[in-house]
C-alpha cells in the first residue's frame, strides 16, 4: 500500500506523508512517513480550534464576546475577512467558524491573540501532541517570509515562491521556522475530538461541524466523489505546500481519519495534479482500512 500511495505523490510531482486510521478500529493503520514533522500552513487553524474550544469548556474564553476587527489591523488573504474594506466586528465563535470555512486568516490571528501562543503550546502538550507547535499566526508568517525572500511586500514573495526557476529562499519551507506538525498528531487530534473525549459534547459537535462546512473540495473530498460520504476537513496552502486533514464518513457510517501533507517540487500558485494526489491517496487508505 506505501508503494501505491508513494506512486500517486510522484506521479504528481510532490512529495508526501500520510497517516490514516479507522476512528472504530485507531490500531488498523495506513502510514507513509507519518511520524516526519513539517510544515503544516493553514492546517495549524484545527489545534487552534481545539484549543479555543478547550477555553471555552473551562470558562476561560467567552464565545459570544465581541471583537472589532479595523481594516488597517487584518492581515490580507484570499478570503473572508481579509478582502473586506470596513470595520467588521464579530464573535469570538463566529470568527473561529470563518477560520475554518474558508480558512481566513484576520479571524485565525484574532483567536490566536485571544488563546495566546504559549497557553496554546500547553494545551496542545496536554491533547498528546508531542510534534505540533503553533510558532506565530499569518501575520508574522508574512513577516517573516518577506524577510526571507528579501521581497518588499507579501505579493512579491510569493512571487518568489511561485518562480520555478529560482531555488527557494533557505529556511523558507524549514519545519523549525513554521507551524509544523507530524501527520500522525492531526489523526490523533482528530480521533480524540470525534471520539468526545477532548471537549465538551456542545464544543465537539462545534468543531464537526465547522469542519463539515469547509468550502474547499479540491483535496480529500475529491476523491470520494460519492452522495452520502460525508467530509470533515482543513486544508492548508503555503507556496508549494499543500495539505489536508479530515475525517471521511461513508454512507455506512464508518468513519476515517486522514491527514496528508505534500511538498510539490514546483511552486506554482495552483497545482491541480498535487490537489488530485491528496484525495487519491486519502482514499486509497481508506479503501485498504475498509
Amino acid at each position: 500500500m506505501n508503494a501505491r500511495i508513494r506512486a500517486v505523490f510522484d506521479d504528481a510531482g510532490a512529495r508526501g506523508w500520510l497517516h490514516a486510521i479507522s476512528l472504530d478500529r485507531p490500531e488498523d493503520s495506513v502510514e507513509l512517513d507519518a511520524d516526519v514533522v513539517v510544515p503544516i500552513a493553514s492546517v495549524y487553524k484545527l489545534p487552534l480550534l481545539a484549543g479555543f474550544c478547550r477555553l471555552v469548556d473551562t470558562g476561560e474564553l467567552d464565545p459570544c464576546e465581541q471583537l472589532t476587527l479595523s481594516p488597517e489591523s487584518r492581515i490580507p488573504g484570499p478570503t473572508g475577512l481579509s478582502i473586506l474594506a470596513d470595520p467588521v466586528t464579530m464573535s469570538l465563535r463566529d470568527l473561529a467558524v470563518t477560520m475554518m470555512t474558508v480558512s481566513d486568516n484576520a479571524s485565525a490571528d484574532a483567536l490566536l491573540n485571544k488563546v495566546g501562543p504559549d497557553r496554546l503550546a500547553e494545551l496542545l502538550q496536554s491533547f498528546g501532541l508531542e510534534h505540533t507547535r503553533v510558532r506565530r499566526g499569518a501575520a508574522g508568517n508574512l513577516v517573516e517570509l518577506v524577510r526571507r525572500t528579501g521581497a518588499s511586500d507579501p505579493d512579491a514573495a510569493f512571487a518568489v515562491l511561485a518562480d520555478n526557476d529560482q531555488t527557494d529562499p533557505a529556511g523558507v519551507y524549514d519545519a523549525a521556522n513554521l507551524s509544523a506538525g507530524s501527520a500522525r498528531d492531526m489523526t490523533l487530534l482528530l480521533r480524540e475530538v470525534w471520539g468526545g473525549g477532548l471537549l465538551s459534547e456542545g464544543q465537539t459537535a462545534f468543531v464537526r461541524r465547522s469542519m463539515e462546512q469547509q468550502v474547499f473540495t479540491q483535496r480529500i473530498a475529491a476523491g470520494f466523489p460519492h452522495d452520502g460520504v460525508r467530509i470533515a476537513g482543513k486544508t492548508g496552502t503555503f507556496g508549494a505546500l499543500r495539505h489536508e486533514v479530515a475525517v471521511v464518513t461513508l454512507p455506512g457510517g464508518d468513519a476515517y481519519a486522514v491527514a496528508v501533507f505534500t511538498h510539490a517540487a514546483r511552486g506554482d500558485r495552483r497545482l491541480p495534479r498535487v490537489d488530485a494526489a491528496i484525495g487519491e491517496a486519502a482514499r486509497l487508505a481508506v479503501d485498504h482500512l475498509r
